[in-house]
């Protein structure tokens, strides 16, 4: 064996040292730089507290809710119970109720339904029998005097209707108002008085029954040149006139007849004149 080949084989443990050395150095290396990458990777991480983090859950959970509409809770409906309809409802204003010519009409059992008192009505009624004006009180009273009466009457059904309910006391309009709505969801008739109220509620597509106009359409038709007997009950606008009138209310001006005050005469009709409250006869003496 020469010397080269000696040199060789004692290097050659030296240089397979040297070379595990470098190796272990490498992993050592790569190790350190594996955990300063790891520790640098969770420095730039933010942190969330829990409260932000269920925050953006409501978020996301509220924007799939909307965008998905099968998933929205149903809430179950409340059912309401609807009033029901009364058949051929005549509806009595309190204007009618205080006049009274109703009653008789009703009792003459030509009319056919049912008679509706509503309670708005009945606290109106109240009102005026409680009122300090004479007059006023003595017609409430008589109005509810006269309903008690045909309540118990058994020419026709009669109810009370009472307020709606869940109406807040804050929510309830004017009586009219109330009486015309009412009728028109129970495609009933009004019976008033009211002149005001009629028009109002002819508006309003509800059929209104005044009894003013009816008593005038129950009147007897006068034609000039028609002779009649009249007392004269008091003057009239012109001193010379005396005014009377005719058993069905309708009011006769008699020229200078004011000089027969309290005196029965025969007269003539010379002229009709049509108002809004009914028909005037002017007459002259025989």
């Amino acid at each position: 064996m020469d010397k080269k080949e000696k040199k060789e084989i004692a290097t050659k443990p030296a240089e397979e040292a040297a070379q595990g050395k470098n190796a272990t150095t490498s992993r050592t290396a790569k190790v350190s730089t594996e955990s300063l990458g790891q520790e640098a990777t969770e420095r730039r991480m933010p942190v969330f507290s829990p409260n932000i983090i269920g925050a953006i859950a409501d978020e996301v959970s509220k924007t799939l809710i909307n965008r998905l509409p099968g998933m929205r809770a149903r809430t179950p409906k409340k059912k309401t119970k609807k009033t029901k309809k009364i058949e051929n409802a005549l509806f009595l204003d309190t204007s009618a109720i205080i006049d009274g010519r109703i009653f008789d009409v009703i009792y003459l059992g030509i009319l056919n339904g049912t008679v509706v008192i509503t309670s708005h009505i009945l606290l109106e009624l109240k009102h005026l029998a409680d009122t300090q004006n004479t007059v006023k009180r003595v017609r409430g009273r008589k109005g509810l005097e006269a309903l008690e009466k045909l309540r118990k009457a058994k020419q026709i059904k009669v109810m009370v209707l009472s307020e709606e309910n869940g109406k807040q006391a804050t929510e309830r309009v004017e009586v009219d108002e109330q009486l015309i709505k009412t009728a028109k969801y129970h495609k009933g008739k009004i019976i008033t008085c009211d002149y005001n109220l009629e028009k109002k509620a002819s508006i309003e597509n509800v059929t209104a029954v005044n009894m003013n106009a009816l008593a005038n359409c129950l009147k007897a038709v006068a034609v000039p040149g028609e002779s009649l007997h009249v007392k004269i009950a008091h003057m009239g606008k012109d001193k010379t006139q005396g005014v009377g009138y005719l058993d069905d209310g309708t009011m006769i001006v008699v020229e200078e007849g004011s000089e027969d005050l309290n005196k029965s005469l025969d007269v003539v009709v010379s002229r009709i004149i049509q108002t809004a409250t009914g028909r005037i006869l002017f007459a002259k003496k025989i």
